[in-house]
């Protein structure tokens, strides 16, 4: 590997939610400008592993760093900090639906702004220039005035990924963010997300079902299994046996 410095390491973490082993004895580092996907059925540890990851979640046992920072050793304002150059596309997208597009969007900036800029912002929208070409890099500038709730599904994930790159980070997160799509759909938001890591040299960690997108959009497949890490490696190393097994024995 031609990086020396991992933006993310994990090294031996576990993370329980009461009785539940979210995720067992975690080890693994992650690169500047990899494209990772995480693959494995609901409930195997992915979406916990994208919280550990964006430091939304402290790990029970184990270090989690970010950055070259272990997170668990950061006040809260270190923390915002590494926060800050990290962005997040939650599988629920956590937009508000009767703002319009441009105040979702403009959330991408509140890790920066003050409390009363950004209660300003609600009344006369601030940094319109930079709203209108996060918009149009993922394609709906035309939509910066509309209400969010009017828009499609489609529509609303690109709001959330436009929210993100209003943010600038060095590395996006994606919970499962084409889970709700359909296949056309799925491989715009695939693409442009794939586009988008590419053009600014971004790292991307994205949990998805689908396997294929896996293998067609990301350089590394990290298959989780009862919150353990099954296997980790290149697409191509990753057999259709292996996968069979990801999925055949998580359901036990």
């Amino acid at each position: 590997m031609a990086f020396s410095v991992p933006v993310f390491e994990l090294k031996q973490v576990s993370q329980q939610f009461g009785q539940f082993s979210a995720l067992r004895n975690i080890s693994l580092q992650i690169y500047p400008g990899e494209r990772v996907a995480l693959v494995g059925s609901s409930g195997a540890g992915k979406s916990t592993l994208l919280r550990l990851l964006n430091g939304s979640v402290r790990s029970t046992r184990g270090e989690v760093w970010a950055m070259g920072r272990n997170l668990s050793q950061l006040n809260s304002k270190r923390l915002r900090q590494i926060q800050q150059q990290i962005g997040t596309i939650y599988q629920q997208l956590n937009l508000v639906d009767n703002l319009r597009v441009i105040h979702n969007v403009n959330a991408g900036h509140l890790g920066r702004w003050s409390f009363f800029k950004a209660l300003a912002s609600l009344m006369v929208p601030l940094e319109v220039e930079t709203a209108v070409k996060a918009l149009s890099q993922v394609g709906i500038a035309e939509k910066l005035y509309e209400r969010t709730d009017r828009l499609s599904g489609g529509q609303q994930q690109r709001v959330a990924i436009a929210r993100v790159l209003v943010q600038n980070p060095l590395v996006i997160l994606a919970d499962e963010p084409i889970a709700s799509l359909d296949p056309e759909l799925s491989r715009e938001i695939m693409d442009l997300l794939q586009n988008l890591a590419e053009q600014a040299d971004r790292t991307l960690v994205v949990s998805l079902h689908d396997v294929d997108f896996a293998r067609s959009h990301c350089d590394r497949m990290i298959g989780l299994r009862q919150g353990q890490i099954l296997f980790d490696a290149a697409p191509h190393q990753v057999s259709p046996d292996l996968i069979a097994d990801l999925y055949r024995l998580e359901s036990h």
